[in-house]
């Protein structure tokens, strides 16, 4: 998992594609952290992308570096409710704390991906398969 995480890490921001019934979305992310062997994400159950991934778990995450490599990581979204995830979220992303809280009802809702595979692709050539 780590070649997917400090892909994402360098690359600092990516995009998550789902879909709204027929209709694909793509919203930047950037929070992430890599525990248990597994990469988590963060989004706020207040949001319609959490609703979507609901609806349809199946998703794919691309993130591009100035080099031109880029990433796509494709999967199964799984939730994962330990609060430990919560809290090392909240520890990389001290702002996460200011959105998802009692006071705003919000509540933030970890996932990684299952089931899944991940390429970095060069500008040039074959692809690596890394997962």
């Amino acid at each position: 998992m780590s070649k997917i995480y400090d892909f994402l890490t360098e690359a600092g921001m990516f995009f998550i594609a789902t879909t709204d019934g027929a209709q694909p979305k793509l919203r930047p992310f950037g929070s992430h952290i890599e525990m248990d062997g597994k990469v988590m994400f963060a989004v706020g159950d207040q949001k319609a992308v959490y609703r979507q991934m609901l609806a349809n778990p199946l998703c794919e995450i691309v993130a591009c570096k100035p080099d031109g490599l880029w990433l796509r990581y494709t999967g199964k979204i799984v939730f994962d409710d330990d609060p430990k995830y919560l809290e090392a979220m909240y520890a990389t992303s001290p702002l996460l704390k200011e959105i998802y809280n009692e006071k705003t009802g919000f509540k933030m809702k970890i996932f990684h991906l299952e089931d899944a595979t991940a390429f970095i692709m060069p500008p040039v050539g074959e692809p690596e398969k890394i997962l």
